[in-house]
């Protein structure tokens, strides 16, 4: 760009010099405004300097490669002398190794460090350490001027190892924090793909939004709905980008909210008389499950009552994408109970009321690609389904007290069972921990008989390798959280926990317990800070300093200041006011005639209105007396 400037300033000089209007560096400053170009701009030849890099580069590898010939030659001399040396030149060898080895190394490169004993810095690589003829030279550098590291350190080193293969020393338990969702059966739990915010929902009807960063150790929700009236929430699932959050109720038509709660779309309910549930638009029973695309951030998956398997595109709420209908051994129609999607989002899979688990390609639904018969008592719910992250293993928790993995590759019988786990709820979950080995559900228990448990189990061996008793009640949902590696609970006595370890877990729930509660604003706090000036001139004298106590009293008593506002109805109605529900005919006639139609006049003048009038001219009661 310099180059082009210039030579179009010397082009624009050349032709003034030729036109006769510049000489010298005195005209070029009466014209130009400067007397001349500085130093000369420093010009780079690109392709001499990467043929001079190359070369480089060629001879250290060159002189490298002679590094490890010459090595690799005094090793082979000194294991075949080694029965003759003593241990006194072997040091001695060692020593005068160190010194020529540091030469080398130096001459190869300026970056390497310095010896054995003085190493700095992260550990050389692989390749170099190959070259050493002990195990010295393998070890992560302690700092300068350390000896060598003592077989402690080595001990340690081994049981830092085991700890690492060790899954169950993984499980983050050793803290947790309680959120309070309500007083009833915590039957869904959603947290966003980056683990900021966690949603949960009952049978309670209300689905609650907790933020882990604003919230402090009060621990409040700050957002309750309820989005789907009077119908207990089934599922809450945020989607893979985090901006949407599917809800499953007990209705027929599934909801999607963005992040605050607010309504984004809902599913259109199907016609309850066509008899094809392919023909008609959506659901017309009541939902059991639903489900995110793993990879397709607009589309989603529900089952229901009605035998079908559904898919939806969250910007087409008029009808479903496409339709999945399990069938029995008979061809007949079967509920399915729950539903997922694989990991890579090809394959969808429901476990259905007949004990079936039934696989279909997800753009082929007619048929199968994969069916186990007799996967669970027939008659029991299957309450989940979920796929290993390498999408080689599927997890079902059975009503029958079961929890079983299955290789999709041969799906005929599991690959292992686990009996004797209690399951009392249609919506109890399994999941598989974040690096593949574990696997977690949750137990049923009755009311006052013991307490809800959860269960890890390994991958592998499917040994029951570790247990947290989580609460007096039932332990429904659980779901152990890759990024943040927290596990959150739902029981059902409508608490959500959250188990963490502070060294092993980030973020989530550790963001929350170090923030203090805070302190409720007091009424008599100042409203404004005044800056009081005493010896100002009286004009230009500040209002004296008030507190908002006199008059927050006075507001209290202004009959209009103090007004609550009507609230607007929500469920039924009540009071002679109609909640806006439904949009037929019927339902805006009946609004408008039950509108409430307050008279805000005083009720004494409203029946004396007439008094007067009846008094001078008597027509219906007084009459009647006159004979």
């Amino acid at each position: 760009i310099i180059k082009i400037i210039q030579a179009t300033i010397n082009n624009v000089l050349a032709s003034l010099a030729a036109s006769g209007k510049v000489s010298g560096d005195g005209d070029i400053a009466s014209v130009m405004g400067f007397s001349g170009f500085g130093k000369k701009a420093r010009t780079f030849d690109f392709e001499a300097i990467f043929e001079q890099t190359r070369r480089t580069a060629i001879e250290r590898s060159q002189r490298v490669l002679e590094e490890r010939q010459k090595d690799s030659n005094m090793e082979e001399e000194g294991e075949s002398s080694k029965s003759v040396k003593s241990p006194v030149n072997t040091q001695r060898d060692k020593a005068s190794a160190a010194p020529s080895r540091k030469q080398e190394s130096e001459s190869s490169s300026d970056s390497d460090s310095d010896s054995d004993s003085e190493l700095i810095g992260p550990p050389l690589p692989p390749q170099y350490g190959a070259q050493a003829d002990d195990d010295e030279r393998m070890r992560p550098p302690g700092p300068p001027g350390d000896a060598a590291h003592s077989d402690e350190d080595d001990d340690e080193g081994e049981s830092e190892d085991e700890d690492d293969d060790n899954p169950v020393k993984k499980i983050p338990d050793t803290h947790e924090i309680t959120l309070q969702h309500g007083t009833k059966t915590v039957s869904a739990l959603g947290l966003d793909p980056s683990g900021a915010r966690l949603v949960t929902g009952g049978y309670d009807y209300d689905v609650r939004f907790w933020d882990f960063a604003g919230m402090d150790q009060s621990l409040q929700a700050f957002r309750s709905l309820q989005p789907c009236e009077c119908h207990q929430i089934k599922t809450l699932q945020y989607s893979v980008t985090g901006d949407v959050i599917l809800v499953v109720s007990g209705n027929a038509q599934a909801k999607v909210l963005d992040r605050d709660g607010f309504n984004v779309m809902e599913c259109t309910k199907g016609d309850q008389y066509i008899v094809d549930m392919a023909n008609t638009k959506g659901h017309t029973a009541m939902l059991n499950c639903g489900c995110w695309h793993p990879k397709i951030k607009e589309e989603f998956m529900t089952c229901s009552n009605d035998g079908t398997v559904r898919t939806w595109d969250l910007n087409s709420e008029k009808k479903h994408k496409s339709v999945f209908k399990p069938r029995s051994l008979q061809g007949k129609k079967v509920t399915p109970t729950c539903c997922t999607y694989s990991r890579d989002g090809k394959l969808i899979a429901a476990g259905c009321q007949d004990g079936t688990i039934q696989i279909w390609d997800r753009n082929l639904s007619v048929h199968t690609k994969f069916h186990c018969r007799q996967a669970h008592i027939p008659g029991s719910d299957t309450s989940c389904l979920s796929f290993s992250y390498d999408g080689l293993t599927l997890a079902s928790r059975g009503g029958d007290d079961t929890l079983k993995t299955w290789d999709i590759r041969n799906f005929r019988k599991p690959v292992n069972v686990a009996t004797g786990l209690t399951n009392y709820f249609s919506m109890t979950d399994c999941c598989f921990s974040p690096d593949d080995k574990l696997l977690v559900t949750g137990t049923s228990v009755k009311k006052d008989e013991g307490n809800g448990k959860l269960v890890f189990f390994d991958r592998a061996s499917f040994e029951k390798v570790y247990e947290i008793e989580v609460t007096n009640a039932s332990v429904v949902r659980c779901l152990w959280h890759p990024k943040l590696n927290q596990i959150m609970v739902g029981t059902g006595n409508g608490l959500a926990k959250v188990y963490y370890d502070p060294v092993k877990s980030h973020r989530g729930a550790k963001l929350c317990v170090v923030k203090s509660q805070r302190k409720e604003k007091h009424a008599e706090t100042l409203t404004q800070d005044y800056i009081i000036t005493p010896h100002a001139l009286p004009m230009f004298r500040e209002a004296r300093q008030r507190s908002t106590r006199k008059q927050l009293e006075k507001d209290r008593l202004d009959p209009k200041k103090s007004h609550k506002p009507e609230p607007p109805v929500s469920g039924p109605g009540r009071g002679g006011r109609v909640a806006a529900h439904g949009g037929t005919l019927s339902s805006f006639i009946v609004k408008n005639i039950a509108l409430d139609k307050t008279d805000d006049s005083n009720p004494r003048e409203a029946i004396l209105r007439h008094a007067k009038e009846a008094s001078e001219n008597p027509y219906w009661v007084a009459p009647a007396y006159t004979q």
